[in-house]
């Protein structure tokens, strides 16, 4: 016997309520992880949240590292602040000094001192904050507020002098100056416009050198990264003269705004550069192979790490075993790798990290050479792979360049990668992973789109209710 087949009409209605069924259930399966994690959350400043290490083999000491933090037109995030980190051998972190309570809104390069207290760059809105941290107290051993802005290194040289880059200067005077903190004065300062810098190059008259390091090499020796110029310079401080340069402007083959160069020097003497190279994606190590040759030319690559596998590093550190420190910033970690690659060492540190420095090492340690190692090449990434939650688990961004290598998308997939990996961290919140963080977004369009839908299917009767609301407005009051 057959059963008689429901009414078309009560056909759409089940249909419709089996759409929205299907909706409803994916919304809920894309938002309970990081509902989950949101009820779950805490994060306190002994256990702050999302700091995770993966360690394969355990550090030589204590890692130090400075986190941006976040601050956006006068719009400040209490859960992002600007912060140092010190991490143990094991990825254990050690203590967390946040910058929020003085107002300093940013932090970026962080010095081992020679009592491993810490030399910290920091900045506010309209200053410098220059100042000696104790880490065994937490406390600032002295301050010094300089009237700059937006400072990314400022070295403690000869004692009581600041060695400062002092970018994003008004009118293109963009340069690197050393205070005398016990004269509070100006004792030597080097111009960019005074010495073969067009003002026509670079990024413009708001940020024309973005002058982002400079560290004291050796007696009036001064290594300088004029980042906007892609190129990495030493000024000898007696002649003011540029007595090694690598990379020009706009040749991106060689650097290409870069960040926080170490000079080397190989056993027989030769000079070298190991560059954190930003926006190539890289960690490269340039040798001065013609000491004959002009102030701008015989360098060789002898080595480099990337491009897969990094987004916008942004500092790279030689350490006396060989190994290299490395600051990963948009993949939002540090990480220690061996010569061919090979990450023994990684902490997961969010929200932009900028610098990073073993205290056993003092200031800019140090180590060999590739060349003195043997070593040559270009290797990608391999070992731990972002196991910052276990099971291999990548970022987003970090899991977009991996899958799309070599296929005809690559480019725009890497691309897609570096702008994710660049915006969401500040609007992200803090207890959410990339991956339930694009799992939200995903149920915003969905619920987006059934709403669309629900307004196609309803709209006589959305054109009805407005009728008769707006015929109650018309109609007189009596």
């Amino acid at each position: 016997m057959n059963l008689p087949s429901l009414p078309d009409s009560l056909g759409d209605v089940s249909r419709r309520w089996v759409v929205r069924g299907v909706a409803a259930l994916l919304v809920v399966s894309l938002v309970a992880p990081a509902a989950i994690s949101g009820a779950t959350h805490v994060a306190t400043t002994e256990n702050p949240t999302n700091l995770r290490a993966s360690v394969d083999d355990p550090a030589n000491g204590t890692t130090v590292i400075s986190i941006q933090g976040f601050h956006f037109k006068g719009m400040a995030n209490e859960d992002k602040p600007a912060r140092l980190l010190a991490v143990g051998p094991r990825g254990n972190v050690k203590w967390v000094h946040n910058g929020s309570g003085f107002d300093a809104r940013w932090f970026y390069d962080v010095d081992p001192l020679d009592d491993r207290n810490l030399l910290v760059t920091a900045t506010t809105p309209n200053a410098t904050l220059v100042y000696e941290f104790d880490p065994k107290t937490q406390e600032r051993v002295w301050t010094e507020r300089l009237p700059i802005h937006d400072t990314h290194d400022v070295d403690l040289i000869n004692g009581d002098q600041l060695l400062v880059a002092n970018m994003r200067a008004p009118d293109r005077n963009d340069r690197i100056f050393v205070h005398n903190m016990t004269t509070d004065e100006t004792v030597w300062e080097w111009k960019f416009e005074e010495h073969g810098y067009e003002a026509s190059g670079g990024g413009g008259k708001a940020d024309w050198t973005h002058v982002n390091d400079v560290d004291k090499i050796g007696e009036g020796e001064y290594l300088v990264s004029p980042r906007n110029f892609d190129q990495v310079i030493v000024v000898n401080r007696s002649t003011d003269s540029v007595t090694m340069r690598l990379g020009s402007d706009d040749n991106h083959s060689t650097l290409y705004e870069q960040h926080n160069p170490q000079f080397l020097e190989s056993e027989n003497g030769t000079p070298t550069m190991l560059v954190a190279d930003s926006e190539n994606d890289r960690i490269v190590e340039y040798a001065k192979t013609d000491a004959n040759a002009p102030v701008g030319s015989g360098w060789t690559k002898t080595w480099s790490i990337g491009t897969r596998g990094l987004n916008w590093p942004r500092d790279a550190d030689r350490l006396p075993n060989g190994n290299t420190l490395v600051v990963d910033t948009m993949h939002h970690r540090v990480f220690e790798v061996t010569p061919t690659g090979t990450v023994v060492w990684e902490f997961h540190a969010p929200w932009a990290p900028y610098d990073a420095e073993r205290i056993t090492y003092d200031d800019e340690a140090g180590g060999p050479t590739m060349r003195d190692l043997g070593k040559s090449g270009s290797y990608d990434l391999s070992g731990s792979g972002l196991k910052v939650s276990g099971g291999g688990t990548k970022t987003v961004s970090f899991w977009l360049v991996e899958t799309f290598h070599g296929t005809p998308v690559a480019a725009q997939a890497k691309e897609l990668a570096r702008t994710w990996a660049h915006v969401t961290p500040w609007i992200r919140p803090v207890w959410m992973t990339s991956w339930e963080f694009l799992a939200a977004i995903l149920a915003g369009g969905v619920l987006l789109a059934w709403g669309l839908g629900e307004a196609v299917y309803q709209r006589r009767r959305i054109r009805r209710g407005v009728s008769r609301l707006a015929n109650r407005v018309r109609r007189p009051v009596e």
